[in-house]
């Protein structure tokens, strides 16, 4: 694992900075692109982007700790909460909540950065819908549909969009849209995970079509859920959600999967590897990582590991069993969630935000029907935007809610704020 040792960014040289930009990653499309700017001695300029969907979960420090990355090597980092995805991806958020998700997420991340000692006045925080309803974007858009295919354009969004059996046309708009924001907000380059490939194909080979300049591409590995397989934010068994409480992420994590002697697919291991290492090393003054253990006397005392290698070996030796990694993980974790926690607490407006971004589920009694002829109808109490994220009832049939009655109706459910 790349050294991330803490520095100023007018201490380093052009390759230094080159090499903390792309440390860690899993692939980068055009790396010349990104020596040539830095050769320039001026400030890369990269987006990460996301959709406000479901609850952000602990795989959300993966991004946060490259983000920190590129703060210390000097890039101009835009965070793009993709409102407007999110309500085109299978409307995973519908109108009607994604203007709360949108903020919840802002809070959220910022709260994150917070407690891994990441500066957020670097970051600019841009809203999907502030620029993306203009005329300029919405023409580039038709632009760029006249020279794409449709089987171009499933195929690019086939690990990232929502997969249904009778596919929406919204999902062909995703990967175009997220394309054109290269252009739109300004940047040398994108990052994201590397699920995102071959939307950053569809970038590259077609935003020169319309006259505009290829990026680069960074691309993070993806991290194995706790259930083994990706980690997902609709899927509650594969994550910890970042506001976890201490006995929510101690039952998660011991029902996690963590088979003896299994390095591959295992998301434990994937989680020191790839988030708390990682972590250890940016707190760390010169960049070196740690992860201890804290293992009963009676079983060797407490251990210190100063690298993924060391620990995966000894995992595979049975020299560290699954009970005592899952301590360690649990311990270092609550750590990192205290202050997230602290600040969702502290902040009246972040408790609003998350109530009316994700509405408490309300339980209902079952009720024994009675025979036909009483006039007794049973109450479902979920909302309307519920009921169309849970894919109760479709679009269609809820259109205010999920799509909006009017052009007009739509913008304004975008521009209103979460009060």
């Amino acid at each position: 694992m790349a050294s991330t040792k803490t520095t100023t960014t007018t201490d380093l040289t052009p390759e230094e900075r080159y090499d903390l930009i792309t440390s860690n990653l899993q692939e980068v499309l055009k790396p010349n692109i990104i020596k040539s700017v830095l050769a320039e001695n001026r400030p890369l300029k990269v987006y990460w982007g996301t959709a406000p969907t479901g609850r952000p979960h602990c795989g959300y420090f993966v991004p946060m700790v490259k983000l920190a990355h590129f703060l210390r090597a000097g890039c101009e980092v835009t965070v793009l909460l993709a409102d407007i995805h999110a309500f085109l991806d299978n409307l995973k958020a519908p109108l009607e909540l994604v203007t709360h998700r949108a903020k919840y997420y802002e809070l959220v991340i910022k709260s994150v950065l917070r407690a891994i000692g990441v500066p957020i006045e670097k970051l600019r925080f841009v809203l999907g819908s502030s620029y993306q309803q203009g005329a300029a974007y919405v023409m580039d858009l038709f632009r760029l549909s006249s020279i794409v295919t449709e089987h171009d354009a499933k195929k690019a969004g086939a690990e990232v969009v929502k997969q249904v059996a009778s596919p929406l046309l919204s999902g062909l708009i995703y990967p175009l849209m997220q394309a054109l924001d290269e252009e739109h907000l300004g940047v040398d380059a994108q990052f994201g995970g590397v699920d995102q490939r071959k939307i950053f194909t569809l970038a590259a080979e077609n935003l020169p079509g319309i006259g505009f300049k290829e990026r680069a591409h960074l691309m993070n590995p993806m991290v194995p859920g706790l259930a083994g397989g990706k980690m997902s934010a609709s899927d509650p068994n594969s994550k910890i959600d970042l506001l976890d409480g201490e006995e929510v992420v101690r039952s998660k994590l011991r029902k996690s999967h963590c088979a003896p002697g299994e390095v591959e697919g295992n998301g434990v291991i994937s989680f020191v590897e790839y988030v708390l290492f990682p972590i250890a090393e940016l707190a760390d003054e010169k960049g070196e990582g740690k992860f201890v253990v804290p293992r009963d006397e009676k079983w060797g005392g407490p251990v210190t590991y100063s690298s993924a290698a060391e620990l995966k070996k000894d995992y595979k030796e049975d020299k560290l069993s699954p009970m005592d990694l899952k301590r360690g993980v649990e311990e270092a974790l609550n750590k990192l969630l205290d202050p997230i926690r602290k600040d969702y607490e502290q902040d009246e407006e972040f408790k609003k935000v998350a109530e009316l971004a994700y509405p408490a589920e309300v339980k209902v009694k079952k009720k024994k029907e009675k025979k036909i002829g009483t006039g007794y109808v049973p109450k479902d109490k979920k909302t309307t935007a519920e009921k169309v994220t849970d894919g109760v009832i479709k679009p269609q049939e809820a259109v205010e809610v999920a799509v909006g009655t009017s052009a007009k109706d739509a913008q304004d459910k975008l521009a209103r704020t979460a009060e």
